[in-house]
């Protein structure tokens, strides 16, 4: 088997070619690539029998429809009365942003020609849209039920394209490890002043940060202590085990860093 998979910041590089678009990047910021969800597709993407070509273009068209959810998220849910129009501007171009990038993965799909993986996206889409209205309408979720559905959203595109491609090591590693990066980041805005970006419609705003910070990091203990267990599994790509191990010893030092501080 395969053990050195297709170059990361090669992929990367030729996803920001696709997501180009002078006219929106002078209006919107630049699409942000989930840099870590990038290295799990291709431990994915690895584990199989595929041609180079098909391998690629499975990664960045997954990548493109990761973008494309993650700019719609970008567009707030409510409406102000005194917007200005420059506001409401951005709002409609981050809409037609995600549904331009979201064409630009159809395009790739088709010149794959490959009906299975067009049904496994659809069908994860669907799924994700399902678990935000449950987690955007249903109240007085506890901390844990709210965790769980944010993990299952972040990653569940990653999750359905591993368990489609047969490769169970990332499908039960990738939910856990995706939401340590998310939780030590939304530590870190609590601890600077900032408002939670992960769990802020849990909270309302309303709930004490010192609060909302043990709650995360109780949180991120069982989360990393799931992952060291699971990345014993990565057999096929050490270069993965080796990233996600070296990764942990950071969050532990960024961690250490933060509560001295605090």
């Amino acid at each position: 088997m395969n053990t050195s998979g297709l170059d990361v910041n090669k992929l990367k590089a030729r996803i920001e070619d696709e997501l180009q678009h002078t006219f929106l990047e002078t209006y919107i910021n630049k699409p942000v690539i989930d840099e870590e969800k990038l290295r799990l597709l291709n431990e994915i993407i690895n584990a199989t029998s595929l041609s180079e070509y098909q391998k690629e273009r499975y990664i960045v068209t997954t990548m493109l429809v990761q973008v494309a959810l993650d700019t719609h998220d970008l567009v707030p849910s409510k409406t102000e009365q005194d917007e200005s129009p420059a506001v409401k501007l951005q709002k409609q171009l981050r809409v037609l942003a995600g549904d331009y990038y979201s064409g630009l993965y159809y395009l790739l799909l088709a010149e794959i020609d490959d009906f299975d993986l067009i049904h496994q996206l659809a069908t994860a889409i669907k799924e994700i849209n399902e678990y935000k209205m449950d987690l955007y309408y249903q109240e007085a979720l506890s901390f844990e039920e709210y965790m769980k559905l944010t993990k299952r959203i972040d990653a569940l595109l990653i999750v359905r394209i591993a368990a489609y491609l047969q490769v169970p090591t990332v499908e039960q590693l990738a939910e856990d490890w995706l939401i340590v990066g998310n939780i030590v980041e939304d530590i870190k805005r609590l601890k600077n002043g900032k408002s939670s970006s992960l769990i802020k419609n849990w909270a309302n705003g309303d709930s004490d940060s010192t609060l909302l910070i043990s709650y995360l990091d109780k949180y991120l203990q069982k989360k990393i202590c799931h992952v060291n267990q699971k990345v014993k599994n990565l057999t096929s790509n050490q270069q993965l085990a080796v990233h996600i191990r070296k990764q942990l010893t950071e969050v532990f030092h960024t961690k250490t860093s933060i509560a001295e501080k605090g």
